[in-house]
């Protein structure tokens, strides 16, 4: 018997080796591209309701709608920035903000991550001091970061350098921080005047944002934005503001998403 030729028996070789690496290749392809398809699919579900009852809620908090367009809120004039107290929509949503960046408990991260949380944190820089880290953390979880001063200071009255110094000295910090300068301005204590609205708008800000005291015991109401939150246990509060969401009818929404 006459041997074949090498360019036969190659192409032979070859013709089995692809043969038995599209045997063995493709089923693992398709597992894979399966198991994408359902990694995805389950973040677009949410959480389960094995994880909201870990968290202590019965019962999945509703998705919150999509708006199609960011709201326009007037200002009280050329070069102010507008001031929000109440996000003007129809859509059954509340905002969770939180304020100056005491509390520091690494169960609301994990809370925020399973639960995820659409929350807006308004950071001061002294009240922060060495825990910005916490934050960063928070935000790699989907938190929003935004502007609270960088001394908590009462602004209203203040001279314009001195209202300047505080907001624009805050963006600062946070674009030094987290490499974004935030959209929202929330002034210590609610108060401000129109030097507060023009040096914000001189600072970059898009909105000064108010709100109203979670711990307001009065019905909610469509698009409040819910601040306050003095409890120790930060976790704690949000769960039991979240069954009151819940309760009246509301789901929580991303401010930065309205406004």
């Amino acid at each position: 018997m006459r041997p074949r030729p090498r360019g036969i028996v190659a192409g032979l070789l070859a013709s089995v080796l692809l043969s038995g690496c599209a045997q063995s290749v493709d089923p693992i392809e398709r597992l894979g591209q399966k198991g994408a398809h359902e990694v995805s699919k389950a973040r677009s579900q949410g959480p389960t309701l094995a994880t909201y009852r870990r968290w202590g809620l019965s019962v999945p908090l509703a998705p919150a709608p999509k708006p199609s367009a960011r709201v326009t809120v007037p200002t009280a004039g050329p070069g102010l920035a507008p001031v929000v107290d109440r996000v003007p929509t129809r859509d059954k949503v509340v905002f969770l903000t939180y304020d100056d960046g005491a509390e520091r408990d690494p169960r609301f991260v994990d809370m925020v991550r399973e639960l995820r949380l659409p929350v807006s944190m308004f950071l001061t820089d002294s009240v922060v001091g060495p825990g910005y880290g916490h934050f960063a953390r928070l935000r790699a979880v989907g938190a929003t970061v935004q502007n609270h001063t960088l001394d908590h200071p009462s602004l209203r009255g203040l001279p314009y350098v001195g209202q300047r110094a505080e907001i624009c000295g805050q963006q600062d910090k946070l674009k030094q921080r987290f490499g974004i300068r935030p959209r929202f301005l929330r002034p210590p204590y609610g108060t401000y005047d129109t030097t507060t609205l023009r040096a914000a708008a001189d600072c970059g800000i898009a909105a000064v944002v108010r709100g109203r005291d979670a711990g307001d015991e009065g019905p909610l109401r469509t698009g409040d934005i819910l601040s306050g939150f003095d409890e120790p246990d930060l976790t704690a509060a949000t769960v039991a503001l979240l069954r009151r969401v819940q309760a009246e009818g509301f789901t929580a929404a991303r401010l930065e998403d309205y406004l």
